[in-house]
């Protein structure tokens, strides 16, 4: 007995010394990196046993950026489901009268929108109708994430997300060259109200730049540079409901409607309407759209969704974040120390602790549907990044000025796997050199545990 207490003091020891130099590996590696150590936070846990392997910082609040679409969308489809779709309904009652129903459906497109009046016209005989109402209240009307960045306005990777969404909220501007030295042509591809301050000229070379003040002149986009080749440039619009009432009025038009009226808001009524026609969408895109891409503007629309759904009302910020503290007491996470004021991470107003993502990635180390969307070396986010891993790494990236951040699983070369979160919030080091941080980090992980 006494010879057997020995052998398990000794594998103990050995097994403290193993952890204890593995985590000196690390340390070193953040060591050389030249970055401020204080500025980086990282957990690492044995999804089996969720015991922590390694912590720097863990427990320090860091913006996590895009790797928050990990929490967001894993409580968004616990509440949404995984058969969710995304569906745009029209509907006619007795009186000739119809009610557009909104999804908020990110991937509606023109088309989409044409094809739901066409059907509405050919299969019901909907022709000439008395009214067209739209039920838009799926969505309240704040349409941009909590602390987003003014100067964001024009980011097609930002886009404005609301009861609206059609085409991705964005319009394509088209600036062509002319003859040396003259103005460019400036125009869209699709009809929205917007005058162009053209400051463009035909030259040797294309360098353009679109700015717009929208507390002076939302609706004028002062366009500058030279252009020598036809270019597009996307650039979210800065009222998705007008945009969308263009659309739907072009629809009217291509469905051969008779109307002209116009579009008053109010809700489908419970009874008496039946559903003339409908576009749907699968929640799968979204999970594709949300991990693999990094698309900000499917994640805030699913997480107000799924805020929606939970309190079966309109959807607001407010709702959403009921939803995800309902959604953290179901997995038994405590989520005080933690704000979460999107449904993105482009908000710097969004805390977490890299202790808290660890915890939640131990609960989600079964969840099918999030392992298997992550990108893994070489697919979405980390296309050019973590090769060195190939199939032994699924992770989802996160960037925003001054702050990088990686979480996800990992199997080492002993084949355990592991939750990890690693955030650097350091506005003295080069974007670059943070994101090879995070791989020598992985490296370091893959080898060693």
């Amino acid at each position: 007995m006494k010879k057997l207490f020995n052998i398990l003091i000794a594998l103990l020891i050995l097994f403290t010394v193993q952890t204890k130099a593995y985590s000196a590996a690390i340390d070193r590696t953040i060591s050389k990196s030249g970055i401020n150590k204080g500025a980086v936070s990282v957990s690492v846990k044995d999804t089996q046993t969720g015991k922590t392997v390694y912590k720097l910082n863990d427990k320090q609040p860091s913006m996590p950026a895009s790797t928050l679409k990990l929490i967001t969308l894993g409580a968004s489809l616990d509440t949404l489901g995984k058969d969710y779709e995304f569906t745009t309904k029209l509907y006619k009652n007795t009186n000739n009268e119809l009610y557009l129903k909104l999804g908020a459906d990110p991937f509606l497109t023109s088309a989409g929108l044409n094809s739901l009046m066409e059907k509405a016209v050919k299969e019901k005989k909907i022709l000439s109708p008395k009214n067209i109402y739209i039920d838009d209240y799926i969505f309240d009307t704040t349409e941009w994430g909590e602390g987003w960045q003014w100067d964001d306005d024009l980011n097609p990777l930002m886009p404005k997300f609301s009861s609206y969404n059609i085409d991705k909220n964005i319009i394509s501007v088209v600036i062509s060259p002319t003859t040396s030295g003259a103005p460019a042509q400036i125009y869209t591809t699709k009809f929205y109200p917007v005058t162009f301050m053209n400051l463009v000229t035909t030259g040797k070379e294309t360098n353009i730049e679109l700015n717009r003040n929208n507390s002076i002149s939302p609706h004028i986009l002062t366009v500058s540079g030279t252009v020598n080749k036809q270019t597009t440039e996307k650039i979210p619009v800065n009222n998705p409901k007008r945009y969308f009432i263009l659309r739907l009025e072009d629809a009217i038009r291509s469905a051969k409607m008779d109307y002209y009226g116009k579009f008053v808001q109010k809700k489908t009524p419970s009874s008496g309407v039946y559903i003339a026609s409908e576009v749907k969408h699968p929640i799968d895109n979204a999970v594709k759209a949300i991990l693999k891409d990094s698309n900000n503007y499917v994640a805030e629309t699913v997480f107000k969704l799924a805020g929606a759904k939970f309190v079966n009302n309109t959807g607001s910020l407010e709702h959403s974040q009921q939803m995800l503290k309902a959604y953290f007491e179901k997995l038994g996470i405590n989520s005080d120390d933690i704000k979460i004021v999107d449904g993105s991470g482009v908000s710097k107003n969004n805390i977490i602790t890299a202790d808290f993502m660890t915890d939640y990635l131990v609960k989600q180390a079964e969840n099918e549907i999030l392992k298997n969307n992550l990108p893994t070396a070489g697919e979405g986010t980390l296309k050019t990044r973590m090769l060195y891993f190939k199939d032994n790494l699924r992770a989802k990236t996160g960037t925003l000025s001054d702050v990088s951040a990686i979480a996800g699983y990992i199997t080492s070369r002993n084949g355990k796997t592991y939750a990890f979160d690693i955030m650097i919030n350091d506005p003295k080091s080069r974007p670059n050199d943070k994101k090879s941080l995070e791989e020598y980090i992985l490296r370091d992980i893959y080898t060693s545990y």
